[in-house]
């Protein structure tokens, strides 16, 4: 939490704030946190495939990106998003950076692929 949302939760010097208010927005935000934890462990989660889909590309020569994949699911994502009453452009801007990064491991497992020495780490 930062500095101005502690002070905006607890009133701040002044103390103006209802203390239902602030239950209120305690009780928000730990939803949010929850949330926020549930979304990096799912993206781990969606890293630890896409490791792996990135070692079967190097061994078997196949390139880092697959542009008409990527496209689909970023189709299929905006949909999603819609369905979810989420802006579909923030959604299509979230799952490019994922994808971006998904690549970069991708080109790195396949570098290390080719001097026969894959990324342990990856």
């Amino acid at each position: 939490m930062t500095t101005s949302n502690t002070n905006e939760a607890t009133g701040g010097a002044s103390g103006r704030v209802d203390p239902a208010v602030r239950a209120e927005l305690a009780r928000l935000r730990d939803s949010i946190d929850n949330i926020d934890a549930a979304v990096v462990h799912m993206l781990a989660e969606r890293f630890k495939c896409t490791q792996q889909v990135g070692h079967l590309k190097a061994a078997h020569q196949l390139p880092p990106a697959d542009p008409s994949r990527e496209a689909h699911q970023i189709a299929r994502l905006r949909r999603l998003a819609e369905n979810a009453k989420l802006d579909p452009a923030f959604a299509e801007k979230l799952l490019n950076f994922i994808i971006a990064e998904v690549i970069r491991h991708h080109e790195r497992i396949a570098d290390g692929a080719g001097n026969g020495a894959a990324d342990a780490g990856e």
